[in-house]
């Protein structure tokens, strides 16, 4: 049966029920050769496939037929030099003819691999065991188009509930930063679960949202440009503090402390006429650290309050979005799949993470361009980019998709994953970018040169500089080369840059993960993370990083001498592409004793990587 066919068939109708599971009614041994069994619901009858040939039959094969060996790719017990295979043919084979491993990606996009802003030719080094495929519903323009409501929604309850109960608006970016954190502690997997919202936390409250809100009770402060401004702040403070003790529940110690400072500071600013800047600093300082304690056990009631009723309708929102899902599903005549068990485990260099259930037929996505964009449509709504990115995705998804071999879906694939990253950066102007932001192309490349660093963990298909990388979505992203979210990726060989979302929870999390790597594995390990200095007070990713028994090695990039790259490139002008950086950028080495030997953070290699921070270095 070629292969062609094979795809018609399954686009037509893949029936997935218990009896035509892909792995049932085989056995392990065919198995571990890559075959599966699946159902052709135009010829009525079932087939065979192997995932790593690319070859399907209508009769059971047997394991006396050609192929190559999928036994101990990585040369492990058997030490030939010529049973080491390359990254490609780890990886699932492509049912591209065009990016067969004799043959290369087509001319008209080949310079699009190397880019100012990426180079996909670098090949990994980054091994782990095989791992099974991924159950989660593929994505849907329909589904992504109601799960942007649903999130316009939320943020906006999210607004009227800090207004109308602790009197402040929401906190800039915090709902983003919720949604990083609730994903986090969330344990819902499977069709259960949302790439977005969680479902399945074991505290519905939030400690992001809350340290948030509370931080902004009784005002929102800011650093002020003059003495007018500092002066006006340290009013507001005092003013809102009081108003926030009388109307609240506290005990009555409590609010004899606050009311006791806030006419001390009044009392203060009518005989400082005269004050200077860093006097009313320091008053206001004085005045938050008498009062803050009490204040937020005042509003701690209230905020709890915010955060469960958030957790409860995003739980709501998770159950409506899964059964649009399963609906659309049952449409297309696709009931829910079971995917195979791995029967052993082996390495392999990393590859792409893999849906384990199959896509439904795709609606039409309109296109219109210009010379420098390209706006694609479906259902009145368009959503746009550069270009170049645009090409770039087309090269990623040639690269690594393995289900769409004539990029029937390939459009409304980019148009799902630019609605998900809308979605998930927010609805104001640049709300979101700081999430998203990149390292310059000169360090990267810097990093690999000297480093070995072949890819990132914390990035997506259109901010990636390497075409190795982890990112937030499974099911968007697999298409375009993603190994998935970090947390659930468990390297044990390679080398990694880390600079993860400013999530203090995820922070910390990522370091916790990156010690277990470290000390499990006995191959070569390495991680460089980034994060921002932020010492007053530190976090604890940062107290973590510090006095990790992993660590090698720290140096501090200082704030305002260097960049990173805006996290909308993908639709920035070139003048707004790079950011200068406001606060100092800090730089961890964790690697284990072989990790140490082979990518030592010398002092050589640690200036020429200064050197490629440097703003007038970066493209």
């Amino acid at each position: 049966m070629p292969a062609l066919e094979m795809e018609d068939t399954r686009a037509n109708g893949f029936n997935s029920s218990p009896a035509h599971s892909p792995g049932r009614d085989l056995s392990s041994q065919l198995l571990e050769a890559g075959w599966r069994k699946f159902f052709s619901k135009r010829e009525q009858r079932p087939y065979f496939f192997n995932k790593f040939t690319n070859q399907s039959l209508w009769d059971e094969p047997t394991l006396g037929s050609p192929g190559p060996s999928r036994h101990d790719p990585l040369g492990i017990a058997t030490p030939s030099p010529s049973s080491v295979m390359s990254p490609q043919e780890c990886a699932p084979r492509r049912r591209h003819s065009s990016l067969d491993s004799n043959s290369q990606v087509p001319t008209k996009k080949a310079s699009l691999l190397i880019s100012s802003s990426w180079n996909l030719t670098i090949p990994t080094n980054v091994i782990m065991y095989e791992r099974a495929m991924s159950d989660v519903y593929p994505p849907h323009p329909m589904v992504e188009q109601s799960r942007a409501k649903s999130l316009r929604k939320l943020r906006q309850q999210y607004e009227e509930a800090c207004m109308t109960r602790e009197g402040i608006h929401a906190p800039l970016e915090s709902f983003n930063r919720w949604l990083l954190e609730r994903k986090v502690a969330d344990r819902a997997a499977g069709l259960t679960s949302d790439p977005i919202l969680s479902s399945d936390c074991e505290n519905p409250v939030s400690p992001s949202m809350c340290r948030e809100i509370l931080n902004d009770i009784p005002v929102k402060l800011v650093k002020p440009k003059y003495v007018s401004d500092a002066r006006r702040q340290l009013t507001k403070y005092a003013e809102g503090a009081k108003k926030i003790i009388e109307s609240r529940n506290v005990t009555p110690e409590s609010r004899k402390i606050v009311k006791w400072n806030v006419e001390d500071s009044f009392a203060w600013v009518r005989r400082q006429m005269n004050a200077s800047y860093d006097d009313y600093m320091e008053r206001l300082a004085h005045l938050k650290r008498q009062c803050q304690p009490h204040i937020k056990e005042a509003a701690s009631a209230g905020t709890e309050s915010i955060c469960r009723k958030m957790y409860n309708l995003a739980k709501d929102d998770t159950r409506k979005l899964s059964e649009m899902s399963a609906s659309i599903w049952k449409e297309n005549g696709i009931e829910e799949v079971i995917s195979p068990v791995l029967v052993t485990e082996r390495k392999v260099f990393c590859y792409p993470r893999i849906l384990g259930t199959p896509s439904p037929r795709l609606p039409t996505i309109s296109v219109s361009s210009s010379s420098d964009a390209i706006s694609l449509t479906y259902n009145e709504e368009s959503l746009s980019m550069n270009m170049q990115y645009f090409y770039k995705l087309e090269c990623l998804y040639r690269l690594n998709c393995k289900d769409d071999p004539r990029n029937e879906h390939f459009l409304a694939r980019v148009w799902c994953l630019l609605r998900r990253y809308q979605t998930y950066f927010g609805v104001h102007k640049n709300e979101g970018a700081a999430l998203q932001a990149a390292l310059p192309a000169t360090v990267f490349e810097c990093l690999s040169r000297i480093f070995g660093v072949t890819f990132e963990c914390f990035a997506s298909p259109l901010n990636c500089y390497y075409k190795q990388y982890c990112s937030a979505f499974s099911d968007t992203d697999g298409y375009f080369g993603s190994r998935g979210p970090l947390l659930d990726f468990h390297p044990i060989a390679g080398s990694f840059e880390a600079n993860p979302p400013f999530s203090e929870e995820l922070m910390e999390s990522m370091v916790n993960h990156f010690e277990n790597l470290l000390e499990n594995s006995s191959e070569a390990l390495s991680f460089v993370v980034c994060l921002p200095e932020w010492r007053d007070p530190p976090t604890k990713a940062l107290i973590r990083l510090e006095s990790s028994r992993f660590k090698r090695k720290e140096f501090v990039v200082p704030a305002l001498e260097h960049q990173y790259r805006n996290g909308f490139q993908h639709i920035c002008s070139k003048d707004e592409l790079h950011i200068h950086s406001s606060h100092g950028t800090l730089l961890v080495f964790l690697q284990n004793e072989k990790g140490f030997e082979k990518w030592t953070p010398n002092s050589e290699r640690l200036s020429e990587l200064a050197i490629s921070f440097q703003v007038s270095k970066t493209k």
